[in-house]
């Protein structure tokens, strides 16, 4: 009995928990997300695994070692706009920075319907309004020196004025402060005597780089979900407390690793699109460990479509994202998303007589329309079952029935407008949100510099192995993987698992060629500094404390830079480290050169010219306890008879006609099976959907590949 490894994340439409026992053994669980209130939906998917484990949901707790969540609630209150009332103290004269916004407003080219129709597009409604930012006196300049003292007369009028207009966070962004904090750290101090239950953000603790609107708005959007993530955290740990649960409680972060509890409230910020990210980290996990170093992540759930990179075993990063069309700062894994789940709804144009799938959503509530909820428009997972895919009997293993005749009504609406037959109009409904997918896939590789034939693909969330098969295909990726059978439906619970404890720490410094040693290294020194403070503040022992270093460079003249890793830790210079050996510059060149080329093609470069470092970074890790794994000591090319489930009507598109399908039992196929398609694998969680042309064996590990002629 125990310890167990617990991770627990929540999506939009269903919360999934994974239990890890010391012997390696996993259990999977699913709930029903409670908009509402998250924490009733995680209480539930853990209460469904100490059922499964045969345990009072008290004892199961006070057995678990570490408990790693992934949450939505700061996504969902940006979304939804149901943050708090915030504040903004800025630099006198600087005040609309954040209204201005840049030109592009968050679109990227991944998007290209929202390029196409940009001009139809308009700001968003302001996160924080005009009445509530306030300028103060004081000024900095880009050399860190102070050309204007601070006005503590102004700044305490100010904290009084925003106050007294009821607002709950104040955030703090001074110009250049991120080179002289001593003014943001001032103002701080007074916001916590004057209203100490206000939440406070400061730019130099959540973005402290240069760029002023993306800086402003990181910082305001901290203080705009802080308190309700504050709330939401400390709710949810006094629950696990009354249940016996004794451990500190770790919270997924967006960077790719987990933070405690009392950082996430400080800086909810990190916690954006954590629980996606949690399904690179455990994909970069389990890559090492089955020897498959260049991975695509793909995370199809009731709601989006998240796809994710690991190249040579590492995720792939991102320093700007952008939300409800602001950006912002943060070093975070790459993670894109598209609304194309289980859930995406298909309607027709009236006009144009075609059909679309997405981005709009069931969601949970009230989902498909074979949950009987009262949605009548049809969803991909209606068409799923009307093409056969899913056993309305057997959806998550029996737990919840389908109306399969509301799916055959829904998507009979669509094909009666469309004039198809119910079959083409479902078929049609999969392969549109099938090609979005394989679309997204394309632009976030070959955007990165690289080719999808060149990975392994990772199908997992609950709907993912139900389409991988012709994603994968359409990509011409080396294979499909769903990585440890019915546990791929709740991969991001897994990831949360087996998450390291993450700080990362930045300073910029903008410095030209030839660079000083002693000056990089010293800024290394600091932030090094910081992180050890830190995990000295999380009880990490310092034999658990691992350090990595990059520095952000670009050619000098141009406006964006790319990370280059220092697996050495520190610039080697002359005796008076005033200049780089000759041997180190060689190096560092070199190695940006190759990242440069890699992401804008080859010879993109301009060797001639000289480099600026732009920003210093450390990653601060400390391991956790890890899964266990182990792999199947023999295989069999025999597929044992209580696998052979039954046969069952299902449409398939590539052949233009229904057939009578062989069934199997996932849990009961041993490694070292090997079945040709057509055929579907059936799963507790999800289902696996081996079109024809696919082949699909089970390894060592219990992975399901698929493979193509």
């Amino acid at each position: 009995m125990g310890p167990y490894l617990v991770g627990v994340d929540i999506g939009g439409t269903f919360t999934d928990c994974v239990v890890l026992d010391k012997r390696g053994n996993i259990t999977a669980t699913k709930a029903q997300s409670t908009p509402g209130n998250f924490a009733e939906g995680m209480l539930n998917a853990m209460r469904v695994a100490a059922e499964r484990l045969s345990m009072p949901f008290e004892q199961f707790c006070e057995h678990i070692s570490v408990l790693t969540h992934g949450t939505t609630v700061g996504t969902n209150a940006l979304i939804q706009r149901k943050g708090a009332k915030v504040g903004l103290i800025t630099t006198k004269g600087h005040e609309d920075a954040i209204h201005i916004m840049r030109g592009s407003r968050g679109v990227n080219s991944r998007d290209i319907s929202k390029v196409v129709h940009f001009p139809e597009s308009q700001k968003p409604d302001p996160i924080v309004p005009k009445r509530y930012i306030r300028g103060v006196s004081e000024r900095i300049d880009c050399f860190g020196d102070v050309i204007v003292p601070l006005n503590e007369v102004e700044a305490e009028v100010a904290i009084k004025e925003l106050i007294a207009l009821g607002c709950e966070a104040i955030a703090i962004c001074f110009l250049w402060s991120f080179r002289h904090a001593a003014h943001e750290r001032r103002v701080a101090e007074m916001v916590k005597r004057i209203a100490p239950g206000v939440f406070v953000s400061c730019s130099i603790d959540i973005a402290p780089k240069w760029g002023e609107y993306e800086r402003t708005t990181a910082t305001v959007l901290n203080a705009y979900i802080g308190p309700v993530m504050s709330r939401y955290l400390a709710n949810l740990d006094e629950q696990l407390k009354k249940h016996n649960y004794r451990q500190p409680l770790q919270i997924t972060q967006c960077g790719g690793g987990s933070v405690s509890i009392d950082k996430a409230m400080e800086s909810p910020l990190l916690t954006l699109d954590s629980g996606p990210v949690s399904g690179v980290t455990g994909s970069a996990y389990f890559s090492n460990l089955v020897g498959t170093p260049n991975v695509i992540t793909t995370d199809m759930g009731g709601t989006s479509f998240d796809v994710g990179i690991v190249a040579n075993g590492q995720p792939e990063y991102s320093f700007k994202s952008d939300v409800i069309q602001y950006e912002y700062f943060l070093p975070k894994v790459d993670i894109e998303a598209i609304g194309a789940g289980g859930g995406s709804l298909a309607v027709v144009d009236e006009f144009a007589k075609t059909l679309r799938v997405g981005p709009q959503s069931a969601g949970a509530d009230p989902g498909p329309a074979c949950y009987g909820k009262g949605n009548m428009t049809p969803t991909v997972t209606d068409a799923d079952i009307v093409l056969g895919y899913i056993d309305p009997d057997n959806f998550l293993g029996g737990r919840i029935k389908l109306d399969k005749s509301k799916s055959i009504a829904a998507v009979k609406s669509v094909a009666d407008k469309l004039g198809l037959t119910i079959n083409e109009a479902a078929a049609g409904i999969a392969k549109i949100v099938e090609f979005k997918m394989a679309d997204i896939i394309r632009k976030m590789t070959v955007e990165k510099g690289y080719d999808p034939r060149d990975f392994v693909l990772y199908a997992f969330g609950g709907a993912g192995p139900v389409h991988a098969s012709v994603f994968g295909s359409e990509l011409g990726v080396q294979k499909v993987v769903v990585p440890l059978r019915e546990i791929a439906s709740t991969w991001c619970a897994f990831g949360a698992a087996s998450a390291d404890i993450l700080h990362v720490y930045e300073q910029v410094d903008i410095q030209g060629s030839p660079f000083m040693p002693s000056r990089v290294n010293s800024v290394l020194e600091e932030l090094q500094a910081r992180a050890e403070a830190q995990m000295e503040k999380d009880g990490i022992p310092k034999n658990r404390r691992k350090f990595s270093f990059s520095l952000d460079i670009r050619h000098r003249g141009q406006i964006n830079e790319v990370e280059i890793m220092m697996p050495e830790g520190r610039l080697a210079g002359s005796k008076d480290q005033a200049v780089l050996t000759p041997g180190a510059w060689e190096k560092l060149r070199q190695r940006f050169y190759t990242r440069y080329e890699q992401l804008y093609g080859k010879g993109a470069s301009f060797k001639g010219a000289r480099l600026e470092i732009v920003t210093m970074r450390v990653r601060a890790t400390s391991p956790t306890q890890r899964p266990k794994l182990s792999k199947a000591r023999a295989m069999s090319g025999v597929i044992p008879k209580q696998a052979k489930l039954t046969t069952r009507d299902i449409y398939w598109a590539d052949l233009k006609k229904t057939q009578k399908t062989p069934i199997f039992d996932g849990a009961k196929l041993v490694a070292g099976n090997k079945i040709k398609g057509p055929c579907v694998i059936e799963t507790t969680q999800t289902n696996v959907v081996v079109h024809p042309g696919c082949t699909l064996k089970v390894d060592a590990y219990g992975n399901f590949e698929m493979t193509f002629k």
